[in-house]
């Protein structure tokens, strides 16, 4: 394989080190204006027997690039991981599904050969790739939200240079432009999605979502707009025709955070409207869910990193206000098909420093801020959210914590993931709960989370037992020292005298293969022992044993400090 690093693969990973052990120190040391016992207490108030609405898993949404490492052996454990993450079913999005190619991977880039075409240019159909793929997500338990895209080679109006090599040179190669054909493209969907029904079934493949390509408002789409409503007037007409009642939607569009992406999304949710279609010449398409990307800035400036969780947000507020201006789609289920922190799962901190927060806890506590806080947008604007994508799996062949946007690397996983594990263990309505370490959402949108930090939470309830999840966030790494939480659950059934609490914890010392790594030296080849440690460090893991603790006047108090980055999940059972 060859180095990332050029020349010198072991000076590359020596400065990923030295870089990680810099960040590392600069998360956990406190600055001497900011001493622990300065900072007040947060008193977080759960009333068990108070509902407020259901919690629904909006979070168990995944997505990647190489469509290949989905049946590699670490891709298919993370898969199966990520499978047994929720009660609900975990959906994945892949590009590269019609990509052509010989099934290689490589950053960024996938293939599967679907379509190609014979001497007298007629179309030839292979399966076998997909069929590893979608073989993969079955055997897991997984419902794809099956992406249309890229074009095939033989497709393809430019269809060289095809594949790229990323990171040198531009990605966005023939794969990238629209079909010479719109018909031969509309039949290749039609098969496409006949073969998949007949493959798995129609109602397991009716419980799947289908969309139409991705970011077709940058250079991903290297056509216009309107050529890009065609092909979605052609691909939703085709995958309706070989499966009647799926659910299409789009566009899968850049945030809206420019004026070049709020007009696209407007035309196209216009064009769906009201707008004339290419395919079937009726007026508009059909629209059964939109989709668009915000993303967050995060930057690294005098030696730390700084999130942007305002921008983040911004371009959610912006997006739910265009989709609920058209009274046809103010309805509609709206689904977030990347929603990360910034834009590149596959650049390295070696050269994007700002990145360096992924194989920390504080990617964990970005993930539950934003979600929490994307939630609160939807309630407010009436907003039919269905899920936020986050675009993150893993790679196969990098080194180890190399710091690519991933859940796991090298089939250790890392912290983020026991992140989505604490939401997992969510379940039931949510019941009320206030903190008097929240910000308002409004605040953070002014002027994200640069004053005192974010300490939230949310409960759930079901069958004797609330469960609690609080973070600590702040949008810059490092500032302050452990808050102290004052957690006080009130309203437990009558009668019980006693109940049992768990605590779990993702930090720096908890749940958290990164830390265990730099403690071993950073090794690049790990022993099997290190291995067995480090998988052990990367699973969910207990603050300290399960306690029995007693119950007054139907109420529970817990404290503990929770450090800066860190989370906390408290299961009360009784």
């Amino acid at each position: 394989m060859r180095s990332p690093f050029g020349k010198h693969p072991a000076a590359g990973v020596v400065f990923i080190c030295f870089f990680s052990c810099t960040l590392l120190c600069a998360q956990t040391t406190l600055p001497a204006s900011t001493p622990s016992a300065q900072i007040p207490a947060v008193h977080i108030d759960v009333h068990a027997d108070h509902e407020a609405g259901e919690w629904h898993p909006v979070w168990n949404w995944f997505g990647y690039d190489e469509p290949n490492y989905t049946y590699a052996p670490n891709g298919k454990k993370l898969l199966h991981e990520m499978a047994a993450l929720s009660q609900s079913p975990v959906h994945i999005r892949t590009h590269n599904l019609f990509t052509t190619g010989d099934g290689s991977a490589s950053l960024k880039w996938g293939s599967t050969n679907v379509y190609t075409e014979d001497s007298d240019g007629k179309p030839v159909y292979d399966w076998k790739i997909i069929d590893r793929i979608f073989d993969t997500y079955r055997e897991a338990g997984i419902k794809p939200l099956v992406e249309l895209g890229f074009m095939p080679q033989a497709l393809s109006v430019h269809p060289e240079p095809y594949r790229h090599n990323f990171p040198q040179g531009s990605i966005f190669t023939g794969w990238a432009y629209p079909p010479k054909d719109y018909g031969k493209w509309a039949e290749l969907v039609f098969q496409f999605t006949k073969h998949l029904r007949e493959r798995y079934g129609e109602a397991e493949v009716k419980s799947w979502l289908w969309e139409v390509w991705n970011e077709p408002d940058i250079p991903y789409w290297k056509g216009t707009s309107e050529e890009y409503f065609k092909l979605y007037d052609y691909s939703s007409d085709a995958v309706k025709r070989a499966l009647p009642g799926a659910q299409v939607g789009g566009p899968d569009a850049t945030g809206p955070g420019s004026p070049k992406a709020v007009e696209f999304l407007r035309a196209f949710l216009e064009h769906c409207a009201r707008g004339r279609n290419y395919a079937t010449g009726k007026t508009g398409a059909p629209l059964d869910f939109v989709s668009f990307h915000p993303k967050g800035a995060p930057k690294f400036q005098d030696g730390h990193i700084t999130m942007g969780l305002r921008h983040h947000l911004s371009i959610v507020e912006q997006g739910f206000e265009i989709v609920k201006s058209y009274p046809e789609w103010k309805n509609t289920p709206v689904i977030l098909g990347e929603s990360d922190p910034e834009g590149c799962a596959a650049c390295s901190p070696v050269t994007h420093p700002e990145d360096g927060y992924r194989n920390s806890s504080l990617y964990a506590a970005y993930t539950a801020e934003t979600l929490n806080q994307i939630e609160a947008l939807a309630a407010r604007d009436q907003i039919n959210f269905r899920g936020a994508v986050t675009w993150a799996f893993e790679f196969e062949g990098q080194p180890y914590f190399v710091g690519y946007r991933d859940l796991a690397t090298n089939g250790i996983d890392k912290p983020v993931l026991n992140g989505f594990r604490m939401f997992g263990l969510l379940h039931g309505p949510r019941l009320e709960v206030s903190s008097s370490g929240a910000l308002p959402t409004d605040e953070i949108l002014k002027s994200g989370v640069s004053g005192p930090p974010d300490v939230s939470a949310i409960a759930t309830h079901e069958a004797r037992q609330v469960t609690v999840l609080v973070w600590n966030y702040h949008d810059e790494a490092g500032t302050s020292g452990p808050t102290p939480v004052v957690l006080n659950v009130a309203g437990i059934a009558p009668g019980v005298d006693r109940a049992l609490v768990e605590h779990f914890r993702v930090d720096d010392a908890h749940s958290n293969a990164y830390t265990a790594w730099l403690g071993m030296g950073s090794p690049q080849s790990p022993s099997e022992d290190e291995i067995g440690k480090l998988e052990s460090a990367g699973q969910l893991q207990l603050l300290s044993s399960p306690a029995w603790t007693n119950t007054h006047d139907r109420a529970i108090t817990l404290n503990f400090d929770l450090p800066q980055e860190g989370l906390s999940l408290i299961r009360i059972s009784w």
